[in-house]
């Protein structure tokens, strides 16, 4: 009885050491205080790429982020669905945006 009770209180500690290792959180950058959340990659990559080209089409990036992504708050709690080498998709665990599903920049994730 009392291996088996020691037994399940390392498993209960391991499984809350593994959660607590899983979080992740947004991080703004440059003084700013949200991070933009897009709807998907397809637009970030749209957006972004339109904001390169400078000019017009920067000014027509900067509006598009403006309409199309979220600004959710810098630390707020995320979970990562998937990523790769552009950023990651994630859903918000917790605040405002609870439940929020979207694209972020690579360095916008910690």
């Amino acid at each position: 009885m009392r291996i088996s009770t020691l037994v399940i209180c390392a498993f209960v500690i391991g499984g809350m050491l593994a959660l607590g290792g899983c979080g992740h959180k947004l991080v703004a950058h440059n003084g700013e205080s949200t991070v933009a959340v897009y709807p998907d990659e397809a637009t970030f990559i749209k957006l972004v790429d339109l904001k390169k080209q400078g000019g017009v089409g920067g000014m027509i990036g900067g509006l598009g982020e403006g309409l199309a992504a979220r600004q959710v708050d810098n630390n707020t709690p995320v979970r990562i669905v998937r990523s790769d080498e552009r950023g990651a998709q994630i859903e918000v665990t917790d605040g405002e945006f609870k439940g929020l599903k979207g694209f972020v920049a690579r360095d916008n994730v910690r």
